[in-house]
């Protein structure tokens, strides 16, 4: 048998991290621990495992497993919080699908969680869905020094609030004019900012959060942090692309909409031509930032060309 070129191996070892985060959110929202005197509200389980379960490539938990190989984390711990980052990644997504934010219909292929339950009900998946990824990022079973979760818990929350996901949520929705009369006009740089926060600072989180588990020295640290910033942007101008050109089955969701709610992109900015010599440039970053960890980092220099040339 032949041996598997980077971007082969890549894709087969991206199918068994997601195949394990699949089991390992079925079992983890199958045992949610009750708080006292409580109980758990059954519609809400169903709509978590709705809009959390059967779905997605499982990107963010992926980068940590293979960030984390390179100071070899044991598998266990870092599919632990990969699924605590997945829980932050599936909460934006139903959030983000809500009809006050991009109220869109599907997602990855079929009807999003407002539109299979409601809307009171899919808010209330999404605050679950976060709160109880700090639940699983604070366990043991993360790692057993208190204070590499402490540091984990203070990098998930801040890359997915006020100066990350959330703050870039609604600079994204002040791009379009939601709150002022005349839509603003952002330059490369302020869009830049807005969809790094949106997007790329859980993805850079994945990126360094195998070097917080394996306790690497802040040079090596610091090495996965520039691949991260560039992979986050990198993925943003694809995603970007994928909504101009991409074909709405193959991408699970809705196409040609960001155009026409007026959003802040690159590829509006640039153009298609612009936008993906931008994304060669971010790729080649990328690359070069794993410079220090030699040919052990090839998997993620694959997963760097991968986000870069995804159809869906």
């Amino acid at each position: 048998m032949s041996k598997l070129d980077p971007q082969e191996a890549m894709l087969a070892a991206a199918q068994v991290v997601a195949s394990d985060i699949e089991a390992l959110l079925e079992r983890l929202l199958s045992s949610v621990p009750e708080a006292g005197e409580t109980t758990r509200p059954q519609r809400l389980i169903e709509a978590m495992r709705y809009g959390s379960l059967a779905g997605g490539k499982r990107l963010r938990p992926f980068l940590i497993v293979e960030s984390g190989r390179l100071f070899g984390v044991p598998r266990a711990r870092s599919l632990m919080a990969g699924a605590a980052l997945e829980c932050v990644h599936c909460y934006s997504l139903v959030h983000d699908d809500l009809p006050a934010m991009d109220d869109d219909a599907l997602r990855r292929g079929k009807p999003t969680v407002h539109k299979a339950y409601d809307d009171a009900t899919a808010i209330l998946v999404g605050d679950s869905l976060l709160t109880f990824a700090f639940d699983v990022m604070a366990r043991p079973e993360v790692h057993p020094e208190p204070a590499v979760r402490i540091d984990l818990v203070t990098r998930l929350a801040r890359a997915a609030g006020l100066g990350g996901m959330a703050g870039g949520q609604m600079l994204d929705l002040a791009a379009e004019g939601r709150f002022e009369r005349d839509k603003p006009r952002l330059g490369e740089s302020e869009t830049s900012t807005l969809q790094w926060m949106k997007t790329g600072a859980l993805i850079h989180f994945g990126c360094v959060a195998g070097g917080v588990l394996g306790q690497g020295t802040p040079e090596q640290i610091e090495a996965l942090s520039r691949y991260g910033r560039a992979l986050g942007r990198a993925f943003q101008i694809a995603d970007d692309l994928l909504d101009v050109e991409g074909d709405a089955a193959a991408v699970g969701k809705a196409t040609g909409k960001d155009a026409a709610a007026g959003k802040a992109t690159l590829v509006a900015l640039l153009g298609v031509t612009g936008a993906r010599a931008r994304l060669k440039d971010l790729v080649a970053e990328a690359d070069s930032s794993l410079a220090p960890f030699g040919a052990d980092a090839a998997m993620l220099k694959a997963t760097a060309r991968f986000v870069a040339e995804r159809k869906a």
